[in-house]
């Protein structure tokens, strides 16, 4: 029976060892499944034969809590955990979260904001020069200088402010091996610059790479909004494993240094990180639920990577365009062992990734040659090399739903309609219908106007509309009556307020209530927070108008749900605003009446 990664000095001595070789520091609560980032790390460590102990959550007032587990012999590894800890604790009106999903009893006050730099600068402070290795959602995305929305400003690398030694980014199995083995050796931590998937800093130019790419100063990007736009943009088209070549940018005092991303894993590699033995729960120390567990319980992930091209996501630029997809027999494998826990009532929660029916890569010649760095894969369009094919992935479908002591396998994480639209045979999608909706299969078309769409770098309306009606058709051929929750996003670079009331019209016509909307989170690392910054399309160079007034992005989400009688006012200023007075009256194709809706008056009989 697996145990734990120790979490105590009693736990550790448990398993046979008083000195951890390496002390994970994470944001996060301890949760061992493959979900969760600090648990594939610490697994793939233990499996070498590293002794990994962790410390989850700790205290920045207590000292002890960094220093209950003694001094690592080969280092700290450092993580705010699986989301970005300034995300993870405010929305995108910069109000406090009331619930931390990764946290036990979902409290919100266990780990501190920019989590990455806080606990490395605790641990320098209480060890000394003990090597430091940061990784994570956060580091990875934070690695070179970024736009950041709480502060508003563009920041430095976060190795420089976090003053760890060395950034791993993007998913780091290969690369954590590499560093162990290299530390292990007597190796020096600042003569660890030439392992894949890291960042370094120097303080000299004469050991940069000779066929390193110099990016616009920090100086300049943090006072030129278009040297911004072309530091993004060359960041972006060197996160290719098989075409990209080192980054360099310089600051005052440093240079960073950005070596090329890790090869993707082979289906083996895939295989053999979700065969190591986690026990798929929280530590057993943790006396109250965490609720980032429950979704993920019983899921499979079947694939890492994703070339949707979404504008606002950063998934590209943290795993990459490359799908890489694990056998139907290691899946199967991990079915087997899901279905035997107690907990298990015989549902699935779900086999995928970032995009679930991505089980294949976008084109063959990407495993020898890369992926593109001049077009998208498939975008507002596709391009005319995608290939698209369901057939592995169904089967494997097909095999998990028939096995003993399964009632049912759903999809829920993220299905590209596009996709599956383009697919030129019909049984995915028709099995998708028949056997994998929860009830509701939850898509994420995002908005109408394609103006906005191609800024976004989603597919058009009229590809979406054609989902719809299929969608609804096959339903009713197999007599489901399964609906729809379509993801859209108000505010997004490229909205103005008439896009907006496009959307809303167009919801109005199709009868469509949207009960969330998500209003455009600039986030590290993603083409739209570069727009959003800078007003520039980084691939076009274009113009492009960016909605920051407070109250025209209240007036744009609130158009979506104009139905509610809460956003009555803001509806009205919109429309009247933008000159839009037909939609106020009483005609089947008007957002609002011309008066606001009474208030609801309760029943004395029932008071």
């Amino acid at each position: 029976m697996s145990t734990f990664i120790p979490m105590s000095l009693e736990e550790m001595k448990a398993q046979g060892f008083e000195q951890a070789d390496f002390i994970l520091i994470s944001g996060d609560a301890y949760i061992d499944h493959p979900s969760f980032g600090a648990a594939i790390i610490a697994r793939t460590l233990e499996r070498f034969n590293y002794k990994v102990a962790i410390i989850a959550q700790p205290d920045m007032n207590d000292n002890q809590a960094f220093t209950k587990l003694g001094e690592p012999k080969l280092g700290f590894l450092i993580t705010a955990g699986n989301i970005d800890s300034m995300v993870n604790h405010y929305t995108v009106a910069k109000k406090r979260r009331k619930q931390d999903a990764y946290t036990p009893g979902g409290r919100n006050d266990k780990r501190p904001d920019r989590a990455t730099i806080r606990y490395s600068k605790k641990v320098r402070a209480l060890f000394g020069n003990v090597p430091i290795i940061i990784g994570g959602i956060e580091a990875s995305l934070r690695r070179l200088s970024h736009y950041d929305y709480w502060d508003n400003q563009v920041r430095r690398s976060i190795l420089l402010d976090s003053g760890a030694d060395l950034l791993v980014y993007g998913m780091a199995e290969k690369t954590i091996i590499e560093i162990a083995e290299a530390l292990e050796a007597n190796l020096s931590i600042k003569d660890l610059i030439y392992i894949r998937s890291t960042v370094w800093k120097t303080k000299t130019s004469d050991n940069l790479p000779t066929d390193g790419i110099p990016l616009p100063e920090y100086d300049e990007v943090l006072e030129d909004k278009q040297a911004y736009n072309v530091s993004f943009n060359m960041q972006n088209k060197q996160t290719d494993a098989f075409t990209a070549k080192p980054l360099i940018e310089s600051y005052q005092r440093h240079f960073v240094v950005q070596n090329p991303p890790a090869y993707p894993l082979s289906q083996e590699d895939m295989d053999y990180t979700y065969d190591l033995p986690f026990t798929r729960e929280p530590h057993p120390s943790y006396t109250e639920d965490i609720p980032a567990i429950n979704e993920v319980k019983f899921s499979l992930i079947s694939n890492r990577g994703c070339f949707g091209g979404c504008h606002f996501c950063a998934l590209t630029f943290h795993q990459g365009r490359i799908i890489q997809s694990r056998s139907k027999t290691s899946l199967m494998q991990e079915a087997e062992k899901i279905i035997q826990h107690n907990d298990f009532k015989g549902y699935i929660h779900d086999v995928g990734g970032p995009t679930a029916n991505f089980y294949i890569p976008s084109c063959q010649k990407q495993l020898k040659h890369g992926v593109c760095t001049h077009k998208e894969c498939i975008g507002y369009t596709p391009c005319d090399k995608l290939e698209v094919d369901h057939t592995d992935y169904l089967d494997i479908l097909r095999a998990l739903r028939e096995l003993p002591g399964v009632k049912k396998v759903f999809v829920r994480s993220g299905i590209r309609y596009d996709y599956l639209m383009y697919d030129k045979k019909s049984d995915f999608f028709n099995e998708l219908v028949k056997h994998h909706i929860s009830g509701q299969l939850k898509i994420a078309p995002e908005h109408v106007d394609d103006t906005v769409l191609k800024q976004m770098g989603k597919p058009s309306q009229d590809l979406y509309d054609r989902f719809v009606k299929r969608y609804y058709a096959l339903n009713k051929k197999h007599d489901k009556n399964q609906f729809l929750v379509p993801y859209l996003m108000s505010s997004h670079p490229g909205s103005t307020l008439q896009s907006a009331i496009e959307l809303a019209e167009y919801l109005k016509h199709n009868n469509q209530r949207p009960e969330q909307v998500q209003d455009f989170y600039p986030t590290p690392g993603t083409a739209s927070t570069c727009m959003y910054y800078t007003g520039i399309n980084p691939y076009t160079n274009e113009t492009v108008y960016v909605p920051k007034n407070p109250k025209e992005k209240a007036q744009q989400r609130a158009l979506i749900q104009f139905h509610l009688p809460n956003n009555y006012t803001l509806v009205k200023q919109a429309l009247e605003q933008a000159g839009r007075n037909d939609l106020i009256g009483h005609k089947a194709s008007c957002l609002i009446k011309p008066h606001p809706p009474k208030p609801y008056k309760k029943n004395k009989q029932f008071s």
